[in-house]
């Protein structure tokens, strides 16, 4: 017999030669066929590379040591860019643009004048405000005179009272005396209370005069209000940009008549530096990553201060890092994902508003982080990941794993693995969980070989 074949060679051709004998001559093609296929698939000494080692030999594996280390995780997310700040310009009263003083799509600064509006009939609104309000002042001037006028007659009025006062009670006595008549006592009397009655005819009319004083004051500051609201809507005919940035094209020529608060903008000013990037994130990898930090795997930052790195939608890296701004307490509930808004810094206006952006998010750090090659991973029939490792009798081991993420061409593992364990990474095909290896370093051409037993075990039939 030849080795590792079941049936020599030279038995082969007499097995052919007295079947073909034996057998009616249109059968004898066929069994020969079959003879012919067994020879071939029987008569090889050692089994074809990448097959079943032959029976009784120890297969070779190849493994790596599990080891922990440093790792920051991060999150691709996608987004889209947006103006920092955002301006459209309308017009705040109506008439003819006269000029348009900017260069479509140049830098203005904030409070440059855009475009002018013709002035005419705001300008003599202005002017006949500043006349209206020189003569309330002239009227109010006039009823301030007139009130110190009546209060010096008020003022000598009391003296007049007072004096015909004393001569009333002068008189008085004198009559008690007999020194002067009665008709004399009755005259003083008369004086006094004449004098009483003026004074009061001249304060009314002293408060008179102050009313027409706070009369006129009012009308002054009506006639003030009136001239600030002309000086306002003849400053809006000069439309001037309220914030610095980008201005896109204009939306009217000389020459157009435009309204105030009209609803189309006249041309838009975006802010470009720094710049938006609002992303989206499931909710779900939130939830993941909350739990994870409470757990205690994962070293949470401050999200607030986390910086961020960019990628274009051509894929090139964005050579400049932004901040994560907030995130929004809402999630949407037709895609179960909330905004997250970073900030970048957009020197060179390399992003425009409306591009399609990937923000790489670092979402917190692992001190412990097990990584195992996704090639070492493999699957059951229920779909769950395991992984075989060599264990200290150098058996093949099976481990339930729990995978958080894919980092590169490597599944970080959440549970299954500890350091030291030895993960097999190549020849995953050729064992089975149970079988005795011989155990080699990944990349590495020295053999590290197991302790087999010392009478190798046949395969154990499948169940």
């Amino acid at each position: 017999m030849v080795r590792g074949c079941p049936v020599g060679m030279k038995h082969y051709g007499e097995i052919i030669r007295r079947s073909s004998m034996d057998v009616p001559y249109r059968n004898r093609f066929i069994i020969t066929a079959v003879l012919t296929i067994a020879l071939s698939l029987g008569a090889c000494g050692k089994p074809r590379e990448g097959g079943a080692p032959p029976f009784g030999a120890v297969p070779e594996v190849s493994f790596i040591t599990v080891q922990t280390e440093t790792i920051a995780l991060t999150e691709e997310l996608p987004g889209r860019t947006y103006a920092f700040l955002v301006a459209e310009v309308r017009p705040q009263v109506s008439g003819i643009i006269q000029k348009r003083l900017f260069t479509e799509g140049s830098e203005v600064k904030a409070g440059d004048v855009l475009y002018q509006i013709d002035p005419t009939l705001f300008q003599a609104a202005y002017d006949n405000a500043a006349a209206n309000l020189a003569v309330a002042r002239k009227a109010a001037d006039r009823a301030r005179a007139g009130l110190q006028t009546t209060l010096a007659q008020v003022a000598r009025q009391q003296a007049t009272v007072e004096l015909a006062r004393t001569n009333r009670s002068r008189f008085e006595d004198l009559v008690k005396e007999g020194a002067v008549s009665a008709s004399e006592r009755d005259q003083a009397v008369t004086e006094a209370q004449v004098a009483e009655a003026t004074l009061k005819a001249v304060e009314a009319q002293a408060k008179s005069d102050q009313e027409a004083v706070a009369a006129a004051e009012a009308a002054i500051k009506q006639a003030e209000a009136v001239l600030q609201t002309a000086r306002v809507n003849l400053g809006y005919t000069r439309i001037t940009a309220p914030i610095g940035g980008r201005i896109g094209k204009s939306n009217v020529t000389v020459g157009a008549l435009v309204t105030a608060h009209q609803p189309n903008p006249l041309a838009v000013i975006q802010k470009l530096d720094p710049i938006y990037v609002d992303a989206t994130q499931s909710s779900a990898n939130l939830l993941r990553l909350k739990r994870n930090i409470e757990a205690g795997w994962i070293k949470g930052g401050a999200r607030g201060q986390a910086r961020v790195k960019l990628f274009l939608e051509d894929g090139t890296p964005y050579p400049l890092e932004g901040t994560l701004k907030f995130s929004d307490v809402t999630v949407d509930p037709s895609t179960g994902s909330f905004t997250v808004r970073m900030v970048f810094p957009n020197p060179k206006q390399i992003l425009l508003p409306g591009m399609y952006v990937r923000a790489l998010v670092q979402e917190g750090v692992v001190d412990r982080a097990i990584l195992i090659p996704q090639q070492a991973v493999s699957r059951d029939l229920k779909g769950n990941p395991l992984a075989l490792v060599v264990n200290g009798s150098g058996k093949v081991e099976p481990r339930m794993l729990v995978l958080d993420r894919a980092i590169g061409d490597r599944w970080l593992v959440s549970s299954g693995l500890a350091p030291g364990d030895r993960v097999i990474v190549e020849g995953i095909q050729k064992v089975r969980p149970g079988v005795s290896v011989k155990a080699i370093p990944f990349g590495s051409g020295q053999k590290e070989v197991s302790q087999p037993p010392t009478k190798p075990e046949p395969p154990a039939k499948a169940k």
